[in-house]
């Protein structure tokens, strides 16, 4: 049955839920498990499917539970924002203009932080 469009979820918001389920989790959960943590009531074909377009995406691991599969992050908020950053810029052909644009649209205090990070090499 097709959803009123008020009641359709924003892009991404299913695959953040789930996600935000797995970092809350005490270690690999299946879809059921999943399911259950969630605010909202969805099928568990549903949370497969977003559980299974995470991991093609490389945003959650597998591993066997009986006949299906636990899953858990492979990285945290903070890891996963910054593999998509670099997903973004793998996919520009000129590399050196799109982070050129990056920087020249940062805030004065994110720059500086990106100034000290790089002067520090360190990373955190």
């Amino acid at each position: 049955m097709a959803e009123h469009a008020a009641e359709r979820r924003a892009a991404g918001e299913l695959e953040a839920s789930v996600l935000a389920a797995l970092w809350a989790a005490d270690g690999p959960q299946t879809a059921g498990q999943v399911q259950g943590s969630l605010a909202v009531e969805l099928a568990r074909t549903t949370v497969t499917t977003a559980l299974t377009r995470l991991h093609e995406k490389g945003a959650v691991g597998r591993e066997r539970s009986g006949r299906g599969f636990a899953y858990f992050p492979v990285r945290d908020a903070h890891g996963l924002t910054a593999q998509r950053m670099h997903h973004e810029l793998d996919k520009d052909h000129d590399r050196p203009t799109a982070l050129a644009r990056f920087v020249s649209d940062l805030d004065p205090e994110d720059e500086r932080i990106l100034r000290d990070l790089l002067g520090n090499g360190d990373g955190k």
